[in-house]
């Protein structure tokens, strides 16, 4: 294992402990799935998810995964077969992700602040209805365009 894995490693154990222990952590959020809510480079606040609640449609939650953690707008709760499965998606994903099992569910954004440090409103980042075909023909549009400035 090479030492910026072992990094990442120990720095996501870290961040699932912290939560368990009811603290609130900051990540960067990396990629643009959640664009335009939330932008590559932004930090991101999450607090634990109660188990005894469920998550609001339109809020943004955090699941854990094998490589850390998955931020992601939350759609709905499923079920099949007895289980309740919790389904979210990316502001600009082609589709709904996987489902999860509700004990995955890491914590919920409280605050998101912009690549530049300012916070940024509440109210930009907590769409519940968010148009999820614009979002993505815009996220074309920004990939094509650093790919044209990384020529010039």
């Amino acid at each position: 294992m090479s030492k910026n894995n072992l990094s990442h490693t120990v720095l996501k154990e870290i961040g699932f402990s912290l939560l368990a222990e009811g603290k609130t952590i900051r990540v960067k959020a990396e990629g643009f799935s959640m664009y335009p809510s939330i932008k590559p480079g932004s930090v991101i606040f999450i607090e634990p998810f109660k188990q005894s609640t469920e998550p609001i449609p339109g809020e943004i939650i955090a699941w854990k995964i094998a490589e850390g953690f998955v931020v992601h707008r939350f759609v709905r709760i499923a079920e099949k077969d007895n289980s309740r499965f919790i389904i979210t998606r990316g502001d600009s994903s082609i589709g709904e992700d996987e489902p999860v099992l509700p004990d995955q569910i890491a914590g919920r954004v409280i605050r998101v602040e912009n690549p530049e440090g300012k916070p940024v409103p509440a109210v930009q980042y907590l769409n519940k209805k968010p148009n999820y075909t614009f979002n993505r023909i815009l996220v074309r549009i920004i990939s094509q365009f650093y790919r044209v400035k990384r020529i010039f």
